[in-house]
């Protein structure tokens, strides 16, 4: 069976091609893609800052939904028609990381849909392992908000945010204005830090607290805010040396700071703060089994992410679809509709 997928070619380029599509070899289900989402990796893809790790021929995509086609030998637990959603992570299950539990931080980590091929094709043949079944009748547009979901569940719980605490999200994109909303979602007060005017407008919008930075100090307004105490929990969401410095200037005592962006550069940390204030710092990378099945309960419940997706474009247009996100500054998510039962 051939079907159509989108390879990245190298300087800005995708290209249309015709690849085989083979049966799910053991342990392997083959899936019929529904919808693939655009991440700010795949934007880095884009513009070559991931060529030594993925090539110039490589189907990229990991935040996706779809509908089991077939299922290989030795699956149990899934058959044809269900909707799924993969968790694109292959550990090895020897390293220390794998052996204390933590799988999804392996030190030999391979990413689905950077490390190997993704989702940007009409089927793809995933380790059964990596799926997760969704409840008949929930969306697949919606669920391909699964994965961004999941990163933002991830973090609230490495900070071990309560309800009735403050939340500081510095940096309104998509993965930021997902923590702000699943901060609100457990209870959490929430201010949100961000530039970029519609995405304030969109934060309005959503009931939290918006603040710009271009405005005014926005440490000192979370402290007014807070009554003079600071924000309990920090989300650095921005990977900006200014959104390092906002975390711990607007830390309360013993506040908890999640770092979320990836720096690829080493930021400045004002570390006589955090011995000032006692503070406390974790880091949060992608998520576990456990986030998948909580963003997917909170998505049956009720909590609206489809607000976020702001553009819809064919597998055929999948390369105007990258260009149409280059500095725009009213996009949130972009999916795309692989298949004709999407």
């Amino acid at each position: 069976m051939t079907i159509q997928a989108a390879f990245y070619t190298g300087h800005k380029t995708f290209t249309l091609e015709q690849k085989d599509a083979p049966a799910p070899g053991p342990g392997e289900v083959q899936l019929d893609v529904a919808y693939v989402g655009i991440c700010g990796t795949d934007m880095h893809v884009f513009h070559g800052n991931m060529d030594a790790r993925v090539g110039n021929h490589r189907v990229i995509g990991h935040e996706m939904s779809g509908t089991v086609a077939q299922v290989g030998e030795g699956v149990e637990g899934f058959a044809p028609g269900d909707l799924v959603v993969v968790r694109p992570l292959a550990h090895c299950g020897e390293c220390p990381a794998c052996q204390a539990g933590y799988t999804h931080i392996c030190h030999k980590l391979k990413f689905l849909g950077l490390d190997t091929d993704g989702a940007l094709q009409e089927k793809w043949n995933v380790p059964a392992h990596t799926l997760h079944k969704l409840p008949q009748g929930m969306s697949l547009e919606t669920a391909a908000m699964i994965e961004p979901l999941a990163v933002a569940v991830h973090d609230i719980r490495r900070a071990r945010l309560q309800a009735g605490e403050t939340a500081l999200v510095i940096g309104g994109g998509p993965i930021g204005m997902l923590i702000a909303m699943v901060a609100k979602h457990v209870g959490a007060n929430v201010i949100l830090s961000e530039i970029n005017p519609n995405r304030l407008k969109m934060a309005a919008e959503m009931g939290f607290t918006g603040l710009n930075p271009r405005e005014g100090d926005v440490a000192a307004q979370v402290t007014e805010i807070t009554g003079t105490k600071g924000a309990d929990v920090v989300f650095e969401v921005s990977g900006t040396q200014p959104g390092v410095d906002l975390m711990t200037a607007a830390a309360a005592t013993r506040g908890r700071i999640c770092m979320v962006a990836i720096h690829a550069q080493k930021a400045q940390v004002d570390l006589f703060r955090f011995f000032w204030r006692e503070l406390e710092m974790v880091g949060a990378r992608v998520y576990e089994a456990v986030d998948y099945d909580q963003a997917i309960q909170m998505i049956a419940d009720g909590l609206d992410v489809n607000r976020l997706i702001t553009d819809r474009h064919p597998l055929a247009a999948v390369q105007q679809a990258f260009e149409a996100l280059e500095g725009n500054a009213t996009a949130m998510k972009t999916l795309i509709k692989i298949g004709e039962t999407a």
